[in-house]
């Protein structure tokens, strides 16, 4: 499967997700446990568990364009701002979908000649991820 066709999408409230447009680029998605050593003074090697994960940093590129109060750079800005907690669903072309709360950041990125302008942003977690599968 390619890429192409994935979406990020958003709400502040209520149940209906708004499309962010413009999207070039998503994380990774997936929980890195942290490895935690629980050896015992009978144990003849070293013994480990899992301990909570962390998805990491979640950073999305996206196309800059800023002409109406709806562009998503102007829209992710605002919420980051006001550091307002929204709820994001990244989905896939096959039906898979992640959900989860998230604060924003915003960062316009540099130029040069003959670049295209994009802007990152950066999604600090404050739920779990909770994932649907296809039907």
């Amino acid at each position: 499967m390619l890429a192409n066709g994935i979406t990020l999408s958003y709400k502040t409230k209520g149940e209906v997700y708004t499309k962010l447009t413009g999207l070039k680029e998503v994380p990774e998605m997936g929980n890195d446990p942290e490895k935690v050593e629980n050896t015992t003074l009978e144990d003849t090697t070293k013994q480990y568990e899992y301990g909570i994960g962390d998805y990491g940093d979640l950073a999305y590129k996206f196309k800059y364009e800023n002409k109406t109060v709806a562009s998503p750079y102007r829209v992710l800005r605002k919420l980051a701002d006001d550091k307002t907690v929204v709820d994001f669903e990244q989905a896939y072309p096959d039906g898979t979908k992640f959900k989860f709360k998230a604060q924003c950041s915003v960062k316009l990125g540099g130029g040069g000649v003959n670049s295209a302008m994009e802007f990152t942003l950066s999604l600090a977690l404050q739920s779990g991820i909770a994932v649907t599968d296809p039907s």
